[in-house]
């Protein structure tokens, strides 16, 4: 097959792109390449996709498969518009995040989206979930029985830049006295490992399945994956556990960003790591035991360096700060 994969630099569009051409296919990434370089053996085409229909004059057209992994309705319906005539399948990685609720576990593909982005509205962190619901509309306008949209979880594994799922393994392979997390013990945490979602993804382009799906992993608990990471990393500092409303008191936030504790999320988001997955293993998505995801996430926290800054979680000297703070036992 041909594969136009619009991205293919970092972290699942890369793994896509590894897989693809592994598999044997004509791979082309279009990619600024800022931050980094498409995997070996792909072609590459250097562009940027603010330019537009632009961004496009150097494809020769007749795509077997189109990977879009946009967060910019714009950037979206630019590529669509170019390419999707030309083009046969045509799979846009959209996200859980676009659903308008996350209260109710078990929920599957017929929840209610939130209202797709306006046009002429700047995408950015604080609306992504209305954009990728906009890509969404803008991609069964466009390309219609071809397209294949995936509503990812939460992605983790090896090379993970969102640096959530890997926060806690790496957390307790740094040892220390204690260990600072929040009481959820009974909270569900559901992670899809990187290279499940890019196989099934490549799989389903060489099917030409179309449709949409939540792409989710397996549910565990936060217990569970805690005393996974413990059992890892080898390691045995006292765990203190403590009460989501005192740390926010603190100033801790859930889930992302600095001074959080990633994969702690606030009410209102029971359902978020517990969604349905039945549609996507139904059409051929296969998952790795979520423990062989968290080793192969703590080797590779390991190689990167367990003491690296972090774009999620908290610096050693704040964890310190808050457990000195403790209200007594």
């Amino acid at each position: 097959m041909r594969i136009l994969i619009l991205g293919g630099t970092a972290f699942l569009s890369a793994e896509i792109a590894r897989q693809a051409v592994d598999a044997g296919h004509d791979v082309t990434c279009l990619a600024r390449g800022t931050a980094a370089e498409p995997p070996p053996g792909v072609n590459w085409v250097r562009a940027d996709r603010a330019a537009g229909a632009g961004a496009y004059a150097g494809l020769d057209g007749g795509w077997d498969a189109v990977v879009d992994v946009s967060r910019d309705p714009a950037h979206a319906r630019a590529a669509l518009e170019a390419l999707s005539a030309g083009s046969g399948h045509w799979t846009f990685v959209s996200s859980c995040s676009a659903y308008e609720r996350h209260d109710q576990p078990g929920a599957d593909e017929a929840a209610a989206l939130l209202p797709p982005l306006p046009r002429g509205t700047e995408a950015g962190p604080e609306n992504y979930g209305e954009s990728k619901s906009a890509i969404e509309a803008s991609t069964v306008e466009a390309a219609g029985v071809k397209a294949h949209i995936v509503r990812a979880g939460l992605i983790g594994g090896p090379g993970d830049s969102s640096d959530r799922y890997g926060y806690w393994p790496a957390r307790l392979a740094s040892g220390g006295d204690a260990v600072l997390v929040p009481d959820i013990f009974g909270e569900p945490v559901q992670a899809i490992d990187v290279r499940d979602l890019a196989a099934w993804i490549l799989s389903a382009a060489e099917r030409g399945l179309a449709g949409t799906f939540n792409a989710v992993g397996e549910v565990t608990s936060f217990g569970d994956y805690i005393e996974a990471c413990r059992e890892l990393a080898g390691t045995s500092p006292k765990t203190f556990a403590v009460e989501p409303g005192w740390l926010e008191a603190q100033g801790v936030q859930p889930w992302s960003g600095e001074d959080t504790l990633p994969l702690w999320l606030p009410p209102g988001h029971e359902g978020f790591m517990a969604r349905s997955n039945a549609a996507a293993l139904a059409q051929g998505l296969r998952l790795r035991p979520w423990r062989e995801t968290l080793r192969d996430t703590l080797a590779d926290e390991r190689a990167r360096g367990l003491q690296r800054p972090r774009k999620a979680g908290l610096r050693s000297e704040r964890e310190k700060e808050l457990l000195a703070s403790l209200p007594p036992a």
